[in-house]
Order: structure tokens, then sequence, then C-alpha cells
């Protein structure tokens, strides 16, 4: 969270290089009731296999995130989050995201009143569940962007992993899949918050950039 190499990344990609053959599970979670269903599922199936969790420390106590008791008490784990707050028929660009840098995307959506935008927000990323993505896709009829928005370099993150993806399922419609992300990098972390800062801004200036 741009505090150092060390303090910095779970290194995702990692994990994402490893994920084939059904071997295992991968979720970048957003609210404390996906984070209570992801695990109680991992108990109640009836198989095993590795669930590995990303969630940062920045979403501890930032209240957007907070989830009702009813979500928690109710419910069950949702591999992919829809938008349920754009209107469908009036969104032009959707943006695709998983992790906290959410919470950033929908503070600038409404900074801006941005209402031709829709965030999607993938929860599981292996094994992607690419019926329900292209369903919930399927409702945007209007949109004619798609992107990927990470808070991660560009070498780092889910996009090297989704982006081939998302090109296969969705690269006939939309064309290429725009990519909306800090700049490769050799570190995960600038280790200068006003840098990160920077960075951070470059990415939401570009994500909602010609609306």
């Amino acid at each position: 969270e741009g505090q150092g190499p060390e303090h910095s990344s779970a290194r995702l990609e990692r994990f994402l290089q490893l994920a084939a053959e059904d071997n295992i599970q991968v979720c970048n979670l957003t609210t404390p009731a996906q984070l209570f269903h992801a695990l109680r599922r991992q108990i109640l199936r009836d198989w095993r296999k590795p669930l590995i969790l990303m969630s940062p420390k920045s979403l501890l106590r930032y209240r957007p995130s907070f989830s009702a008791i009813e979500a928690i008490t109710g419910g069950a784990f949702q591999r992919i989050l829809d938008d349920e707050v754009a209107d469908a028929a009036a969104v032009k660009r959707l943006m695709l995201c998983s992790g906290k840098v959410y919470y950033d995307l929908v503070g600038e959506r409404e900074r801006l009143g941005a209402a031709g935008v829709a965030i999607l927000r993938i929860e599981q990323l292996y094994p992607l569940a690419e019926g329900r993505l292209r369903a919930m896709v399927g409702r945007y009829t209007a949109a004619e962007r798609m992107m990927w928005v990470q808070d991660e370099p560009h070498n780092m993150g889910a996009w090297s992993f989704i982006e081939p993806r998302l090109r296969a399922l969705f690269g006939g419609r939309f064309g290429e899949i725009e990519y909306v992300g800090r700049p490769a990098s050799a570190s995960p972390a600038t280790g200068s918050g006003d840098s990160h800062n920077l960075e951070r801004k470059m990415i939401l200036d570009a994500a909602f950039a010609n609306l």
C-alpha cells in the first residue's frame, strides 16, 4: 500500500501463475461478509483445495467497506459482485477490478457524478466464473469500452492473468481490453507516500478520462 516493498504486496501475480487445472482458489475480497462466506464455504464443502485470500490492512477500519449484520447472517459467497448503483441502460464504460481499488473508483465516480460508468468486482480470480461474468456484462447493452483497473504495477497484480481471459470472452465486442494501473516496476511500491498518491491520482484520472 505504498509503504515499501516488504509492506505492499502479497504477490498476487505469483499465486495466479500457479493456478491451473482447478488446483487452488484465489480470492481478492472487498467486504467482511465476503470474507465470512468464503471461509464458511471452504469449511462446508465436501472437498478441500487451498484457498488464498488477499486482504489489505487499509480496509480494516474503512467504513465504506463495512458489511451489515444481515449480509453476514444471510446470503452466500459471490464470486463476482455486480454494480448495484449504475443504471445498466445508461452505462457506456465498464470497469472491472479486484480488491480495494474498487473503493477508489467508487469514490471518484461519486465525486465526478459519472453516471455512465459501471464497476464490477472480481472477488474470486481463480477459478474465474466466466459464465457469470458474461451474463453480468451482457446486462450493459450500451457499453462501448471495457477496462481492467488495478492498483498494482503493470507487471504485477492480476492483469497478466485476467487479460487473455477477458479478451477471449469480450474481445469480439469491445476489441481491446484497456489496462489502467501503475506502469511496470521492479518494486511493488515506491516507498514514498507522495509518489504513491500521485500514481493513484493518475490511475483515477486515466480511468475516468474522456467521459
